[in-house]
């Protein structure tokens, strides 16, 4: 063991909670506050999973990272949740947007520096998100990103604002970005109020006691992350192939190739993308694992967002263990590399469920499109990414080691039932032109020149252009307000996982109440409704959707089929619709790649009796 000077010495106090002694060892400045013990754990982690309040509130005062996730792919928030101490979570997740404004001001001016060297553009970034669950993808909105990028101004404008209360939230909003020497200017444009917030971004403009006071979380956002399962989901791009695409029928195939936004396009797949799930419960009282438990519905299970549920509990728990220590490991154990723990733990024993489901991404790659994914596209989504989940995700993906070729088009999942599908269109007004981009002449006159070439076609586009500077000022008329937003920045990826693949009806009352299929999608509690001619609307398509999905269903497999009863008396329930219309979407994409594979199969047999015959 150690001899006079310990290893892992921050991590034994930690282990103690000896904070004043943790306290004066940090001041030194003679250990590292990363240091990983032979457990996988930083000082931090093990304050955390030791509940150590203390501990924790030292060294984040000395800035340990709270944004690192461990072996098993926690980030330290979550495992604050899981101890079920309101302050040890209020503490955690107040560090951990401070820690995430800090490191978005210090990256400010690189991203601006990117935006400066590169040439000036204007384009149009189309959001769909989709789903095979034809009702499901009904219910799905779609945006598009207007992006004017002129010097290192940037402005992108924006109708679809996020998700809240299980609603996707609209408004008409610009987000402009402006370069100065100490930092940029931030404007928020709401367009619909006339009211534009603005705030300076630079790390000598903003007091860190003023920043972290003001990252403090509600308490009612604390007792929510307290009272709900603790969500992981990630995409697993470690073994991510790209394939192309093929067309054509078996033994006569070709690499498919697309037009898209006017550029031809290799379409590729993006093989073994995984999309894994993993819910905790343990720190859940009884009352709310059931009504997580009760809160599954039938079009839930049909989704298959119910998940296979699995205790991690581990080794027996001892009567005389700390419930953060339930297994009573020594630190001489603990500290020991050699020492096998094998399944003790310290930490409450995990309650996890996990799911795991092999998607498919999809990309249109053009080698003539003029823009460069590196150089104009990544500066814009990484500033994007700082307060959007959406674009959080796509900068995941994209940071991957592509093919060539610029992504015109790009189709990802996003959660279970949910893809993104996201389309570069109207560079420089190409399609649809704009008053505030004007292309240059020279552009024009370099496409001319080289008509007969073989390149005419990239430089024939109208690249570069010219964007008007009004566009990145405050519309005449409006309101300019101070440095605070209207709304902060909320950890949407959070919200989404509610919509995507937790309970909808986790605030719908008791399991007896009775609720609308509207209720159910936009998780109201019953009898709580959006505008009267809203719902009617909305309900009255979907209905006749269903009924023409049965009846043509109905239809199409003729007198003998089972489906064919005679009218009851009482008409199936909207929601016996909706579950019948699901079945039927589910079964015929069944039976139209059982009739893909059987053509395959034929082709193949014919072919090879036509070679065996010659």
């Amino acid at each position: 063991m150690a001899g006079p000077g310990p290893t892992f010495r921050l991590h034994r106090l930690v282990w103690a909670n000896r904070h004043r002694e943790l306290e004066a060892a940090l001041h030194s400045g003679q250990h590292d506050l990363e240091q990983e013990d032979p457990r996988g754990r930083t000082p931090l982690e093990l304050a955390v999973s030791l509940g150590n309040l203390e501990s924790v509130r030292v060294l984040l005062r000395h800035n340990a990272n709270v944004g690192r996730e461990s072996r098993q792919g926690w980030a330290v928030l979550q495992e604050a949740v899981s101890t079920g101490d309101p302050e040890m979570v209020q503490l955690v997740l107040q560090y951990r947007d401070f820690q995430r404004a800090t490191q978005r001001l210090a990256g400010i001016p690189e991203l601006l520096n990117k935006l400066r060297q590169a040439p000036d553009f204007y384009v149009e970034m189309k959001w769909e998100f989709t789903s095979w669950v034809p009702l499901v993808s009904k219910m799905c909105p779609s945006d598009v990103y207007r992006v004017w990028k002129r010097g290192e101004s940037l402005r992108v404008d924006t109708s679809l604002l996020g998700f809240e209360h299980m609603t996707w939230q609209r408004g008409r909003r610009s987000f402009i970005f402006k370069g100065q020497e100490e930092g940029a200017l931030v404007m928020e444009v709401d367009h619909d109020r006339q009211v534009v917030h603005t705030e300076t971004l630079g790390m000598a403009l903003h007091e860190p006691e003023t920043l972290l006071a003001a990252m403090r979380p509600s308490e009612e956002h604390v007792a929510s992350r307290l009272t709900s399962p603790i969500v992981s989901t990630h995409l697993d791009t470690r073994n991510v192939a790209f394939e192309r695409n093929k067309c054509g029928i078996w033994g006569w195939r070709s690499e498919k190739m697309e037009t898209v936004s006017g550029y031809e396009a290799k379409v590729y797949s993006a093989t073994n993308v995984e999309l894994v799930t993993r819910t905790r419960t343990e720190h859940l009282s009884d009352q709310d694992k059931s009504r997580t438990k009760g809160g599954k519905t039938p079009f839930q299970s049909f989704l298959g967002m119910a998940q296979q549920h699995s205790s991690y509990s581990g080794a027996p728990v001892q009567q005389a263990a700390s419930p953060t220590n339930p297994t009573a490991i020594s630190p001489e154990e603990y500290f020991d590399p050699s020492f096998s723990l094998e399944s003790r733990n310290i930490g409450r024993p995990i309650e996890m469920s996990s799911k795991v489901q092999r998607f498919k991404a999809t990309l249109w790659l053009s080698e003539e499109h003029p823009l460069s994914l590196g150089d104009q596209v990544t500066p814009i989504i990484d500033l994007m990414a700082i307060s959007n989940a959406h674009f959080a995700k796509l900068r995941d993906f994209i940071t991957l080691r592509l093919p060539p070729g610029f992504p015109v088009k790009i189709e990802i999942p996003l959660f279970h039932v949910l893809n993104a599908r996201i389309t570069f269109s109207n560079l420089c007004g190409c399609d649809e032109p704009l008053s505030s981009v004007r292309v240059l002449a020279s552009s024009s006159a370099a496409s001319s020149s080289a008509a007969s070439s073989t390149a005419a076609a990239v430089s024939g586009s109208p690249f570069p252009c010219e964007v008007d500077p009004t566009v990145f000022e405050v519309p005449e008329g409006y309101s300019v307000l101070g440095a605070e937003r209207s709304e902060p920045l909320r950890d949407e990826d959070d919200d989404l996982l509610q919509f995507a693949i937790q309970q909808s009806l986790l605030e719908a009352g008791t399991e007896a109440e009775q609720v609308t299929v509207w209720e159910a999608l936009t998780n109201t509690r019953p009898g709580t409704h959006p505008p009267q001619a809203t719902v009617y609307e909305e309900q009255l398509q979907l209905e006749r959707a269903l009924q023409e999905s049965l009846q043509l269903s109905t239809e199409s497999r003729g007198p003998g089929s089972p489906q064919n009863m005679p009218p009851s008396h009482a008409p199936p329930s909207f929601e016996e619709q909706l579950r019948l219309a699901l079945e039927l979407s589910s079964r015929e994409q069944e039976e139209r790649e059982r009739r893909g594979q059987q053509e395959e199969e034929d082709l193949q047999r014919i072919l090879q009796l036509s070679l065996t015959e010659h």
